[in-house]
């Protein structure tokens, strides 16, 4: 009955990277993707996985924060910064 886990790119380690990656707090997190703390530790501490439109919310947050989620081999996911400036720049 339950819906497949297709299309699920934030893991639990990936959303603790991005935090990392952007040095925000899971309260900063929270406030910014409208998902509760509580849910956001939970989910990072692989207490339980989060509903899709939840996901969604949380990936917002962290490209409106200047993440992007490329997808490379084996179809695992990493982030990066949207604006990269090149050396010349």
């Amino acid at each position: 009955m339950g819906q497949p886990d297709q299309g699920k790119i934030l893991s639990p380690a990936l959303c603790r990277a991005g935090r990392g990656f952007l040095d925000w707090t899971q309260g900063d997190l929270a406030d910014r993707s409208g998902v509760s703390r509580s849910t956001i530790r939970d989910y990072e501490g692989d207490r339980h996985e989060v509903h899709r439109s939840t996901e969604a919310q949380l990936r917002r947050a962290f490209e409106e924060g200047g993440l992007a989620f490329v997808t490379v081999e084996d179809g695992c996911v990493a982030i990066c910064p949207k604006d990269r400036k090149t050396a010349s720049d």
